[in-house]
């Protein structure tokens, strides 16, 4: 996992997933753990129920949003959801975003 690399995530907050719509599970961060410490075999398969069907950990406390997601929109391949330092710093200074010129030009 890069995320904490590239600093886009704080501690344990923050989480990712990816579904496999074949199969119907997505496979997700478990809850609580560290970043720098996650390994493959803590990753939680849950079904679009919310049941866990492998891993032994907890699955992320929003599980039931990245199910709902996935049902919802079925071209969504994986969610990544970040607390980056950079992002919540401009979110608690309640400025606007601002539109650059060459963003507006895109249709």
């Amino acid at each position: 996992m890069k995320l904490n690399e590239l600093g886009l995530v704080l501690y344990t907050f923050g989480n990712v997933s990816a579904v496999d719509r074949n199969n119907a599970v997505f496979a997700i961060k478990p809850s609580g753990v560290p970043y720098e410490k996650l390994t493959a075999s803590d990753i939680v398969v849950v079904d679009f129920d919310n049941v866990v069907v492998e891993g032994k950990l907890k699955p992320s406390s929003d599980t039931k949003t990245h199910s709902l997601l996935y049902k919802q929109w079925k071209e969504i391949g994986g969610i990544s959801h970040s607390h980056a330092k950079f992002s919540c710093a401009w979110a608690q200074s309640l400025m606007d975003i601002p539109i650059l010129e060459q963003l507006m030009q895109i249709t």
